[in-house]
């Protein structure tokens, strides 16, 4: 995997009319992408830890300079959060309000901004789980291996010298402190370490003092921070948030005590804040008294500006970004969709036509479809989808990850990206999921640039899903389109049983449990023109129904459902045509599980 995240600046010379010049171009792995043209790198489960990615934030081509240093900012997500969320962006209807709270990349921005001497790069790492302390209770991982890939990922940066800064918010700062326990010292190229009220686990039993304070002593260049505030009596709902003995506020507090035997620290008030300061000014506690006993978790790092304190401490940006404690220092920054859209696993841009204007409501169409006769019915679904009457979020696809080892023993690593729920027709407002025969799906499909799911993607679908509901069998009238109409109307009620529930998910959040898919398999070639369906799984993630070819391809019901697949994936950091990857010998088990599928564009084809 390190190879894989070696990164180098290639210089080419173009000729016109004044002379020559010379234009970088975008380093390789990464794609230019947002309103600020950054280059953006998303890496699958980097230095081989499993339920990992990261996203590598450079800046724009004419920004990044490989002469200078290069300064890693190395960020954890915090508890909840995936990567897009913590990048943050403009806040846009019916998006998940996580999109606005932390806002790393604008803060970032406003660093760049600021500082031209060094290249700011941004490494932001999240866990499958969306919880630090979880992933590594469940994947049993080493420290060691933590410190490998913050390590090797700096190495791999170009810019040299290159310096790490380590910074994290919440469970983020269980990251860290893996790092920290990775060896008996921090390595002296990490100048920079903050926790972003994020040091809930600190413990004097692994020695993190020790490391820390021998950290600061060797160097004048080291900086230490941790923003927090006083936890102790805050509740949600009328009921206490942390434990008796839990906290930052405590954890900080457990901290200064520790450092407070070897050094001595001086304690003062600033506004709001306890300030504890100590090592010639380069540790510093920030501790908010909270007298109004608020939930200020996330507000110290975005609305209060912590992200960039933390960054400017110590350096010659100090006072210079705007103010601790805010207002915003970064809004410029925030991209109207941010680099949240431009990474593949959160795409927004949609791969249907825009929607047109006259475009009938789900309810509508099928109310129209209800009386043709099957062949006509097929014709209108094919019309409607591929003429963009579809809600807006089914265009936003998300991205599941696999892995798995060869018959060779050597591990691969892949990701593809599917679409948020079935196909269905209408608005954002009222649609409606529209079962289809296999071929009406395959003509879309093809014509969308992707491919139906196999089996195995199915189960790897539902175990990556953010929404997984019950199935809601229905044993009437199963092929009337009023059944299709019925049946969506209880998947709806199912989702707004959640948001009722207080269960919060955006528009475009992978669902499913709802359908069985029309698959892709081998046993299509053993009997021709019929119809493969699989899924329907339950919430204990066993299918309903196994794979089926009993069905012609001419027969649809309501519990039917067409997932889209891109016909690009991911595998080990290449791009693959899937239709290559189910062929291959070697590599076809990561996305099915009964061997290779020979030329799958053929199949349910007439």
């Amino acid at each position: 995997m390190k190879s894989s995240l070696l990164i180098s600046i290639a210089i080419f010379c173009f000729s016109v009319a004044s002379g020559k010049l010379h234009q970088q171009q975008a380093l390789p792995g990464f794609k230019v992408s947002g309103k600020f043209q950054e280059q953006i790198r998303e890496v699958t489960s980097p230095s081989g830890l499993d339920g990992t990615r990261m996203v590598i934030n450079a800046p724009s081509v004419d920004k990044f300079d490989s002469a200078k240093p290069t300064e890693l900012i190395f960020y954890s997500t915090p508890n909840g959060n995936t990567i897009e969320q913590t990048l943050g962006a403009q806040p846009q209807q019916g998006q998940d309000w996580h999109f606005d709270i932390q806002h790393i990349a604008a803060q970032t921005r406003r660093l760049r901004e600021l500082d031209s001497s060094k290249n700011y790069v941004l490494a932001v790492v999240q866990a499958d789980s969306k919880s630090w302390p979880a992933w590594r209770q469940a994947h049993n991982v080493s420290p060691a291996q933590i410190r490998k890939l913050v390590l090797e990922t700096s190495s791999a940066i170009p810019g040299k010298p290159t310096r790490i800064s380590l910074t994290g918010h919440s469970g983020g700062g269980s990251f860290l402190f893996g790092f920290i326990n990775g060896g008996e010292t921090i390595p002296d190229a990490v100048d920079r370490i903050a926790f972003l009220d994020a040091n809930y686990s600190f413990s004097v039993e692994d020695k993190h003092d020790e490391k820390l304070i021998k950290w600061l002593k060797d160097d004048e260049a080291h900086r230490f921070m941790v923003i927090a505030y006083d936890d102790r009596n805050i509740t949600l709902d009328g009921k206490p948030v942390v434990s008796a003995t839990g906290g930052t506020y405590r954890a900080s507090h457990r901290m200064i005590d520790a450092f407070r035997k070897s050094e001595r620290l001086s304690q003062s008030e600033n506004g709001p804040f306890e300030d504890v300061e100590g090592f010639g000014g380069r540790c510093l506690f920030y501790i908010h008294q909270n007298p109004e006993n608020k939930i200020l978790h996330t507000a110290l790092v975005g609305e209060m500006n912590g992200f960039l304190e933390a960054m400017a401490f110590g350096t010659s940006l100090e006072g210079k970004w705007g103010t601790w404690g805010g207002p915003r220092a970064y809004t410029k920054w925030i991209d109207g969709r941010d680099v949240a859209a431009n990474i593949s696993s959160q795409s927004v841009t949609t791969i249907f036509p825009e929607r047109p204007k006259a475009a009938e409501a789900g309810s509508v169409f099928m109310v129209k479809l209800a009386p043709l006769p099957p062949i006509e019915r097929e014709t209108e679904i094919a019309k409607a989808i591929s003429s963009g009457n579809v809600p807006e979020f089914l265009g936003q696809f998300a991205t599941v990850y696999v892995s798995g080892i060869d018959a060779k023993g050597i591990k691969h690593y892949a990701s593809y990206e599917v679409s948020p729920d079935y196909l269905g027709v209408g608005s954002e407002s009222d649609w409606v999921r529209t079962p289809m025969n296999p071929i009406t799906a395959k003509a879309i499909a093809d014509n969308l640039h992707c491919i139906l799911p196999t089996a195995r993607m199915v189960d790897d679908i539902y175990q990556r899903a953010d929404v997984k509901l019950a199935p809601r069998p229905l044993t009437h009238d199963r092929e009337k389109v009023e059944t299709f109409v019925e049946h969506n109307q209880i998947i709806q009620l199912q989702k707004s049983e959640l948001i009722a529930g207080q269960v919060k998910f955006a528009n475009n959040a992978l669902v499913a449990g709802i359908k069985k898919d029309i698959v892709l398999t081998n046993r299509l070639q053993e009997k021709p023109n019929r119809v493969a369906i699989y899924g329907w799984h339950l919430t204990t993630g066993i299918p309903i129904q196994p794979v089926t070819i009993v069905h012609k391809d001419t027969y649809v019901d309501y519990s039917h459902g067409v997932r889209l697949v891109k016909e690009l994936m991911m595998v080990d950091g290449k791009s693959m045509a899937v239709k290559d990857v189910l062929s291959d010998l070697n590599i076809s088990f990561l996305i099915s599980d009964e061997g290779p599928i020979k030329d799958p564009k053929v199949l349910y084809g007439r």
